[in-house]
């Protein structure tokens, strides 16, 4: 039943890649440039939502299942994807990729950092692949009331792009309540500053996975950036991740 709504969905948006090409790239770079995060509103239509939250029970899709109190990470719980890849993550992971590898070879310049990403993200793949980083990343995440996800940062191994992608699959204030995205950003010297980010069915949330560049007024410096999720009030809440390197 999963398999049939995710290919119905996919009809929906056969061009997903043309789609995500539609976004408005220059507000979304504006906004990670001066935030560290940026809405694409609109992403995937609730049809599309709903089958990807829908493919959560059947373990066949993954390769590992999290819980988070175990390990300290909060409350909830999340499984990442197996290859292949449901098709429509396969299509959202080289669209997304090939917007938001100059800022994030443009932002590794502007720190002073040497490395650069290939135009592709099949070639960046390899790279990681290469390096043994080979365990797929995109994981779908379920939380109940009362979950949270505590701040933290998407490594995984020594090859990491420095922008992600969260997806919300459900609808605030009927599926669920509370759960709101948030990010920290540490600047130098001064206190942790948090951004609380409003999503709507099927909007999404790109952000610094690690750190960023800041322009002051002595140049640009770096500042260290931690993601997660407020405790969820209500309801059931899913989220697709869409990580671009592998894990070791």
């Amino acid at each position: 039943m999963a398999i049939a709504k995710l290919v119905s969905a996919l009809d929906e948006t056969a061009d997903l890649a043309g789609h995500v090409d539609a976004l408005d790239w220059p507000q979304i770079t504006a906004e990670l440039d001066s935030q560290g995060c940026a809405v694409l509103k609109n992403l995937l239509t609730p049809a599309q939502c709903g089958a990807i939250a829908a493919l959560y029970p059947d373990d066949a899709h993954f390769r590992s299942r999290i819980v988070m109190g175990r390990h300290g990470f909060g409350r909830g719980e999340y499984k990442y994807f197996a290859y292949p890849l449901p098709e429509l993550i396969a299509q959202l992971r080289p669209a997304l990729y090939a917007h938001l590898q100059a800022v994030a070879n443009r932002w590794n310049e502007a720190m002073g950092i040497d490395i650069r990403y290939p135009g592709t993200h099949a070639a960046f793949l390899k790279r990681c692949h290469d390096a043994g980083q080979t365990r797929p990343t995109p994981l779908l995440l379920q939380y109940e009331a009362g979950d949270y996800n505590c701040l933290h940062q998407d490594l995984y191994g020594e090859h990491v792009f420095p922008l992600q992608v969260a997806i919300l699959l459900s609808d605030p204030g009927r599926d669920f309540s509370g759960g709101e995205f948030v990010l920290t950003e540490q600047r130098p010297r001064m206190q942790s500053r948090a951004e609380v980010v409003p999503l709507a069915l099927g909007d999404a949330v790109a952000f610094a996975v690690h750190h960023r560049p800041v322009q002051g007024t002595r140049g640009t410096y770096r500042v260290n950036l931690r993601h997660g999720v407020s405790r969820i009030r209500s309801g059931r809440r899913h989220t697709l991740g869409v990580i671009f390197h592998d894990a070791k």
